[in-house]
């Protein structure tokens, strides 16, 4: 390991012993509703397939992420964490991973953009042979000022839409030197974790921060992905009158068949009570929309970064902002409408001041996924080359059974006659 000046959160906290304690606690709560890993831990601490690795992480430093970070610990590894968003570290979380005597946890909510980045060399300084991302900082950090590590890392996973688009991007210009699993791709995390969980959480904590209903809004959702699906279906679940933006045509025709109202956000921004971008793009909300906003609207962002509402151009052109509640900014503009934006833009889920991210079932079948993945990179590493990768399908089946089994739910299996008619072209009128 290379030394590295930026302290672990142990170091940072006036009260370590009282944090942990707390920190503990939440992630006790966490593993009660996580029956996946609860299987894979048992199965990491008998056979001990992580071994002599060092697993680099940058995720959202909360209870349920604690199980994995933990899980991969207990299976041999040792692990340097920190996280992917300022806003999203639960300190108290943070420190008690820190006590675990093969984690090292560099995560501290509320850091500057310098310590956000200091934080996740000091991750790189433990000289990784995997990496555990959720939006591609860490891998991008590598590539661009440690290639010399490169050739030690077997490979990676990558959690959420925004860093597989990024990975993707980069693979296409050819830089990306090692292989990457997309576990955000797979049906595993995307048919639950981005429409059950991004829909559920997200409104959750705009509810809970603002103390508003959702019923008979006018509810703009950014975006008709699988977590704009989520948003939309949850939202008219409450009441919401939903109205979807798009700019891929399938999408906004999927969206129009799903019975929702469809605009540009031009003309939505005049009829829109709450603004909610799940794009993963930028620039989404911009000064034109601001302009037809009515007073009191609400503006949260469910992507990754915070770059989805122009939040510059809206400081331009507020006269005045303050502090309306809790997590929430106000800006006055000069003809008096008051635009009021959640969690500074940032993933409204996770950085809201009352935010819990997920609900826990949906992370315990991502942080499954991320788990075999890490398993298969080490048992079966020389099959993948460099670039990003589909998850198996035999990996994403192996969690789909387990939560199966922990939920008492029986399923049928093909016959023998049916597999073989099903992987056949013999068989005609």
């Amino acid at each position: 390991m290379t030394e590295h000046a930026y302290p672990p959160i142990s170091d940072q906290l006036d009260d370590v012993d009282a944090a942990r304690e707390e920190g503990r606690r939440k992630m006790d709560w966490a593993a009660q509703h996580m029956p996946i890993m609860e299987a894979v831990r048992e199965e990491f601490v008998a056979d001990q397939p992580l071994e002599g690795e060092s697993i680099a992480m940058a995720m959202h430093v909360e209870a349920k992420t604690a199980v994995l970070v933990e899980t991969l610990a207990e299976g041999g590894a040792d692990v340097a964490v920190t996280g992917c968003n300022p806003l999203s570290t639960h300190d108290d979380v943070s420190a008690a991973l820190d006590a675990h005597e093969s984690i090292t946890c560099y995560a501290k909510r509320g850091v500057d953009d310098e310590e956000y980045y200091d934080a996740i060399e000091a991750v790189i300084a433990h000289e990784p042979t995997i990496t555990v991302d959720d939006g591609m900082d860490l891998v991008a950090a590598i590539h661009e000022d440690y290639p010399e590590l490169i050739d030690g890392i077997v490979g990676g996973a990558e959690e959420t839409t925004t860093g597989v688009h990024r990975l993707r991007a980069m693979d296409d210009d050819g830089a990306l030197e090692y292989p990457v699993f997309a576990v955000n791709d797979t049906p595993m995390k995307r048919l639950f974790d981005n429409v059950h969980g991004t829909g559920e959480s997200s409104l959750a904590s705009i509810a809970m921060t603002t103390n508003l209903s959702w019923a008979g809004k006018n509810v703009v959702v950014a975006g008709f992905g699988y977590c704009g699906k989520g948003v939309a279906r949850k939202a008219a679940g409450q009441n919401a009158n939903v109205i979807v933006t798009e700019v891929e045509p399938r999408r906004a025709l999927e969206a129009h068949m799903e019975g929702y109202e469809v605009l540009p956000m031009s003309k939505a921004a005049a009829v829109g009570d709450v603004f909610l971008t799940t794009t993963g793009n930028r620039d989404v909300i911009v000064e034109e929309h601001f302009e037809k906003m009515g007073d009191g609207v609400l503006l949260a962002n469910a992507g990754h970064f915070d770059i989805e509402i122009d939040l510059e151009a809206l400081e331009d052109l507020a006269v005045d902002t303050y502090e309306a509640r809790d997590g929430v900014d106000a800006y006055e503009l000069a003809d008096g409408r008051r635009l009021n934006v959640v969690a500074e833009g940032r993933l409204v889920n996770l950085a809201a001041p009352v935010s819990l991210g997920h609900p826990v079932e949906v992370m315990d079948q991502s942080f499954g996924i991320q788990a075999v993945c890490v398993r298969e990179l080490l048992e079966n590493g020389d099959d993948y080359d460099a670039g990003v990768h589909d998850v198996p399908d035999e990996l994403d089946t192996e969690i789909a059974e387990i939560k199966l089994a922990a939920e008492g739910v029986e399923f049928d299996s093909l016959t023998d006659t049916q597999r073989e008619y099903m992987g056949s072209w013999d068989h005609g009128t």
